[in-house]
Parts: structure tokens; sequence; C-alpha cells
């Protein structure tokens, strides 16, 4: 997993980004996953004034990739702004807990084997915004994260389908975790924007709310814990009734299915711990992590984020095999 740390502007952190990865003759282009075409072209202009009117500093993020690149910023911004759009890739499972003696949220994130080296864990501290510790398997773009507030975050991947302009899942987790301190302000965000992907977002905050939201271009639905229930999780498919409709069903999900089952009924059956959710995400209550890494998918990383605790726990690679470390480096403002 690489790790970067990221200052100043927005436009000054990509363009180091951009010229430390070319002093060191790596170019983001040439990478075989960064797919450019005239249909994604064509959608990235569209997206391109809602970033303008919602999100412009990331916009400026880009652009100083590009330049850092010495290469085209319309390609750069075709392959992030579309990304979750028109690829089915990323399989992760998310889970957020509270009570009077916890709020976590973990997150495993399954992906192609080949990228392993690629996926970042990143540390933000930007002008103008809530610093962040955060990973994922692009760049500029997060699937989980914690800020500054102890706002934490995480995403899972729904099949793309009815797809219009709008901000896509992983620039959407990258702007709660800048602009955002409570699950309501990040509902409000998710719900005032349009939306390009399809997607689950699980949020957790300090004052112990926690919710999934599922969201696409036609709808925003929020699920909050059941009555005599103090946790949520999700995977790769839409649970509520509302959204159901949206799901392909034949397609490979990796066993979304069964993993939602599997994390569900363990924290429904099982006193809430830190130790109960590191054993789910690890596999000991049933499949989750398991898969066969010679098909080319595991579960690349696993992270569970104490909020009450102020604590970040990581493993880069498949839980079921390593140790959760702890991530020492990140201060919180709470």
């Amino acid at each position: 997993m690489y790790h970067g740390r990221f200052k100043g502007s927005h436009y000054d952190c990509g363009f180091r980004w951009g010229t430390l990865l070319r002093k060191n003759n790596k170019i983001i282009a040439n990478q075989h996953t960064f797919v450019v075409n005239e249909e994604r072209k064509e959608f990235a202009k569209q997206c391109v004034s809602i970033y303008e009117k919602y999100y412009p500093e990331i916009l400026d993020e880009i652009k100083g990739i590009a330049d850092g690149q010495q290469t085209s910023y319309e390609d750069m911004l075709t392959f992030l702004l579309s990304m979750y759009c028109f690829e089915f890739n990323n399989k992760c499972t998310c889970m957020a807990t509270s009570d009077k003696n916890q709020i976590i949220l973990g997150r495993n994130s399954d992906f192609l084997v080949e990228l392993e080296k690629l996926y970042m864990n990143c540390l933000y501290n930007l002008d103008n915004c809530y610093s962040f510790n955060g990973n994922t398997t692009a760049f500029v773009e997060m699937e989980d994260g914690i800020n500054e507030y102890g706002l934490a975050i995480g995403m899972t991947f729904i099949y793309p389908q009815n797809i219009m302009p709008g901000i896509n899942a992983g620039m959407i987790v990258r702007y709660i975790l800048e602009r955002c301190q409570t699950l309501q302000e990040a509902i409000q965000f998710i719900k005032s924007v349009p939306i390009a992907s399809n997607q689950t977002i699980t949020i957790a905050d300090a004052l112990g709310n926690i919710a999934i939201v599922e969201c696409n271009s036609q709808n925003v639905v929020v699920i909050y814990p059941l009555e005599n229930e103090n946790f949520v999780t999700t995977a790769n498919n839409f649970n509520s009734s509302q959204m159901k409709k949206y799901n392909e069903y034949n397609i490979d999900d990796w066993n979304s299915s069964l993993r939602h089952q599997i994390a569900y009924q363990s924290l429904k059956n099982n006193d809430l711990s830190m130790e109960l959710i590191f054993d789910i995400l690890s596999g000991k209550h049933g499949f989750m992590c398991q898969y066969d890494r010679r098909k080319g998918a595991d579960t690349v990383w696993s992270v569970v984020y104490d909020i009450k605790n102020k604590k970040i726990y990581r493993v880069e690679g498949n839980p079921s095999r390593k140790q959760y470390q702890e991530d020492h480096r990140f201060k919180f403002s709470y």
C-alpha cells in the first residue's frame, strides 16, 4: 500500500504528487487501468459544470496532478470523473455500531490483487478543509476514511446503471471527509447534489449517530438502525425496499448477499465490541474475506475506526492472514 501525505492548496498538493510520480518514472496515464474513451470523455464533460458548482477545489487538484505529470488534463478528468460509473470491480463490506461503550465503523475493501501495491493510504491536511486519514484503490477519490472531527465513512459499490452526470462515489466520500462534521451534514450534502454512480455510504459520527445511505441518480434512501439494534451493515447490493429495484442480479458480486447476511447476523447475535468487528471482518463468523488469490481477487485492506477512543486500525492485506496495526500518525480535533 502506497502512503501519501498531502498539504497546502488542492492544486499544489496535486502538482507535487504528480511531479513526484513523474520523477520516479511513474506515469499514471500509462497504467492499463487508466481507461479513457469517447464515451467517458463525453460523460466527464457533462459532469464538469456540476463539480464547478459543488466541489471546484477537486478540479484544481486534478489539474495539479495533470500538470505535474505533464499529461492531458482532459484525460485525467475523464478517468477520475467517470470512475465508479462504467466498471464493476470494487467489492466491499461496511458496518457501523454505536452504543454507550463504543462508536465504530469497519470496512473491508475487496479488489484486484494485481494492483495491490498501488492502493493508497492518504493523510490530507489541505488549506480550508478538515484533515483526514483515508484509503483508496484510486487517487484523489476516497473509499473510506475518518476526519479530524471523528466523522468516519465507507462506501460500497453497486453495479452501475441509471448513470447520469453528477458526482461519483469516491468524490462524495472525499467531499464529506473534507467538509462535514456530523452524519446529518453528510446526508444533507448527498441529498443536495446530482449523483453519478450507484453506491451505499456508511457513516458514523462522534455524537454516536450511524446510518447507511443508499443512493444513485434516481433516489437517496437513509437507513438507520432498527429498533433494539445498535448497528447497520451493507455490502454490494441495495437492501431498502425503495432501492432494491436498482440491483443487478446476473453478475458476479463476490458473494455480496452472503457477506451482508454474515455481518448482519453476527452483529445481531453477539455483544457489540471492537473484537467482534475485527472477527467479522477477518472471516471468523463466516464468509467475508476468504477469497482464492489465485483467481486474482482478495481483500486488499481492512480498516476499523474506533471513533470514541480516537483510534485507527488497518490491515494492509487480508485480515484473515495479517494482523491489524494501529495507525498513530493522525491527530484528531475533538
